[in-house]
């Protein structure tokens, strides 16, 4: 098995619906978004995937997201827009996206240096 990994970031504000506390208010984040994909067979010039390719596939989606607020976006209308929920909107969306013999792996983003959440299947 091989595993890719490359990163992007995005900026967006959210609110957490029912959350008692400040992150019940509008506020930002700069997110970073660690992207994991991964297969068992090399392809062309014996690459899983080209990573150049890779990350203008994660900035695509990211910029559905980027400069935002998370909770006016479709996907979100009745889901909260958590750091889980958003890993797992992005997972959706990359493994939506690659080519045959490769899949996601694993996303993880970060909302702050010390706060990150994971979703993998």
């Amino acid at each position: 098995m091989y595993e890719l990994r490359v990163e992007g970031e995005f900026a967006a504000a959210h609110f957490l619906r029912g959350y008692e506390g400040k992150c019940e208010n509008l506020h930002g984040h700069n997110w970073k978004v660690e992207l994991r994909v991964a297969g068992e067979k090399l392809g062309e010039l014996d690459m899983l995937m080209d990573f150049k390719r890779l990350k203008a596939l994660l900035g695509e989606v990211l910029d559905i997201f980027d400069h935002r607020c998370l909770n006016e976006l479709e996907a979100f209308a009745e889901l909260n827009p958590t750091t889980e929920n958003v890993a797992r909107m992005l997972f959706g969306q990359v493994a939506s996206k690659l080519p045959e013999g490769v899949r996601v792996s694993r996303v993880t983003c970060w909302e702050s240096e010390r706060c990150s959440a994971s979703y993998f299947e």
